[in-house]
């Protein structure tokens, strides 16, 4: 490891220095969040340095944004939480395409799957307000995106970054592309890894993880108006995880998408989309090859999941105001399994997988932005739809039977520009959700041993919130209140069957949003954004369970645009309104919650427009603390059981990235 960061930092020193003014567009660590510069969509880069130091998934990485959360289990593939709504109500892709996990633990949820640092830009969209992405996410929706390619001329541009930390975290990136007007190459490659962490008390973690992903791309431009693209990626890994009796050993995922865009069609048609994709994952958990193996014999589960979409979109020019997205989409999965309880006698590679689900759906949608004004713009969708399930199962009250629905879902939003730096929105949007695997295959319902009947959720949800510019001054303030029917709760402790994890709709109501302040000038940023959300299970007159606490995040930072040096406070509160025993697919509440604030640092030095070296200390005052919706310890061999899984304590870390 010291030879590597001597390594670095002989590149870094070798390289030409330039001045403040040259350097200042690189950027420094992001501490706090960045800015919504339009209603209710925060885009960032995820190659920039973060702080706190996200783990390498998706999941870990959307924590930096405020308004999400993480459910942690262990070192890595937590699952992302937005406004405390987790799952299937966060509509999450990478490039275009949904990967769903196999493990009916949510050991592997979508953002197990995505390598941020892989990707150019990740958008998030809070609320039911866009329908162009697949079926509708109630609580938001998260595109992870590469920046399309077209060369004037023959060329090549590269990055790279690697990152050494505390616990033995080592992470190393490399992407390029080059070509020439005609074609393009692009590729990429990434590996991270991690022994057990420690909390702030001392405590070692079973958290170890190593994963690695590898992505190629050929594209053929031929003109400035079309883009056709193949693709394919590859990856795997493994990972320990402190709630449970077993680990993840494999994570294996394949890709194969295609894609075409045409520009500028005709003064009406601006443009046409078309994309097809295949997503494979096998997913393999045991007992023993990340932990001592206690008591009984080895045991192994083995699920995978394909999934096949496709999708037809187009942008017209429907009037000097008006511009309108329509399209069709299509995703099919398939889910099967198989295990072994004997791993020495009986192997589950002899065995054969077994279905037990399929799904299937078909969409329709419209989506308009119509300028009323210069000042004034109405936004408005509207889609459609047709949901079909299978439950495959050869035994059980719901066997062989299949299930189809219809459903509806839309948007209208006015936003208004009170001048060049204020612009207000308010916003109506409506839901209709699918139960998912988990929900309906995975669990008990009331009644039978079966949950394949469960309603379709309904989310009817109001947002408005006010952005403003003024000289140094960004403020930005985004609140939400929404009514939920048949909200699908996930109990463990309904009478009758106490012990058993059943899947029941409920009405419920939630409220909240997030507020961010900026002032730079002079070379100082400071920042601090607020979240919170509030909700009531309606039915049982209780508190919503797994919703996460206010929280306030305070940053300061001074930057040369050569060098800077930052901090971040996070302070989160305690939580009191609890429903021991219910939640979602992806945890349960546990008891209340104290509060707790932790400190970091950190700094940067850019010795030239290419190269950028960051460092920092997370939770630099060593707090012992855990997440309100983190999973419940399990009972590890060799390892300290607590009542939730613990953050990690002081973290070190050091990163260098170039660009060319």
């Amino acid at each position: 490891m010291q030879r590597s960061v001597l390594s670095l930092a002989i590149l870094c020193a070798i390289q030409q220095t330039v001045s403040a003014e040259e350097s200042a567009d690189l950027g420094s660590v992001v501490i706090t969040a960045p800015a919504m510069e339009v209603p209710l969509t925060v885009v960032t880069d995820p190659k920039a340095p973060r702080q706190p130091l996200p783990a390498h998934d998706g999941a870990d990485y959307l924590k930096t944004i405020p308004g999400f959360n993480v459910i942690r289990k262990g070192g890595a593939d937590g699952d992302p939480v937005l406004r405390g709504m987790a799952a299937s109500r966060l509509n999450i892709l990478q490039d275009g395409e949904a990967v769903l996990g196999g493990c009916g633990g949510r050991m592997d949820p979508p953002t197990a799957y995505i390598y941020p640092e892989s990707f150019d830009k990740v958008t998030v969209i809070k609320g039911p307000q866009t329908v162009r992405y697949g079926p509708v996410g109630s609580a938001g929706t998260v595109l992870f995106e590469r920046d399309p390619i077209r060369y004037t001329e023959a060329g090549w541009q590269a990055y790279g970054s690697a990152l050494f930390g505390s616990f033995g975290r080592n992470d190393q990136v490399v992407s390029a592309s080059g070509g020439s007007e005609k074609f393009y190459l692009r590729g990429g490659a990434t590996r991270s890894q991690m022994d057990d962490y420690k909390d702030g008390d001392g405590n070692t973690v079973h958290g170890e993880y190593k994963r690695w992903s590898t992505d190629l791309a050929l594209g053929w431009t031929p003109d400035d108006n079309t883009t056709l693209e193949l693709s394919a990626a590859r990856s795997d890994g493994e990972a320990a995880y402190a709630d449970r009796m077993m680990d993840g050993v494999a994570f294996e995922r394949e890709n194969w998408g295609i894609k075409f865009e045409r520009r500028n069609i005709s003064d009406i048609v601006e443009k046409i989309e078309a994309q097809a994709y295949y997503n494979y994952v096998d997913h393999v958990m045991d007992n023993y090859s990340l932990r001592p193996l206690s008591m009984g014999t080895k045991r192994v589960g083995n699920p995978d999941r394909k999934t096949t979409g496709v999708r037809l979109a187009s942008t017209l020019n429907t009037g000097a105001n008006t511009k309108t997205n329509i399209g069709i989409d299509q995703q099919s999965n398939t889910h099967t399994s198989r295990s072994s309880q004997n791993q020495d006698m009986m192997p589950y590679q002899d065995k054969a997988r077994i279905e037990d689900a399929n799904f299937d759906n078909l969409g329709v949608f419209g989506e308009l932005t119509y300028d009323v004004s210069v000042q004034d713009r109405v936004l408005a969708g509207l889609r459609a739809d047709r949901w079909k399930a299978e439950d495959k199962r050869s035994t059980g009250s719901t066997a062989n039977v299949e299930r189809s629905k219809t459903l509806v879902s839309g948007f209208l939003r006015h936003e208004h520009d009170f001048n060049a730096g204020t612009t207000g929105y308010l916003g109506l949007g409506h839901s209709e959700r699918f139960p998912d695997y988990w929900e309906l295959i995975n669990k008990q319902s009331e009644y039978t041993d079966s949950a394949f009947h469960t309603k379709p959720e309904k989310v009817n949800q109001i947002d408005v919130g006010l952005i403003r510019e003024s000289g140094p001054w960004h403020l930005s303030v985004a609140g939400f209140v929404n009514r939920t029917d048949d909200y699908i709760l996930v109990d463990t402790r309904y009478p009758g069957k106490v012990g058993t994890t059943i899947a029941r709709n409920i009405d419920a109501r939630t409220w909240g949003g997030e507020a961010g302040l900026i002032w730079a000038a002079s070379g100082w940023k400071l920042d601090g954004t607020l979240a919170y959300v509030r909700g009531d299970n309606r039915t049982d007159g209780t508190a919503l369970a797994q919703l996460p606490p206010l929280e306030l995040r305070l940053g300061a930072e001074y930057g040369t645009g050569v060098w800077s040096v930052g901090g971040m406070l996070r302070s989160v509160a305690k939580q009191d309104r609890v429903d021991i025993g219910a939640g979602s697919i992806v945890g349960q509440d546990i008891d209340e919650t104290s509060g707790f604030s932790v400190f970091s640092i950190n700094g940067s030095w850019k010795p030239s427009k290419l190269v950028q070296l960051t460092a920092g200390v997370d939770n630099l005052f060593n707090k012992n603390y855990a997440e309100h919706i983190s999973r419940a310890g399990f009972d590890v061999s060799g390892y300290e059981q607590t009542t939730r899984i613990n953050e990690p304590g002081r973290t070190y870390w050091l990163k260098a990235s170039i660009k060319l």
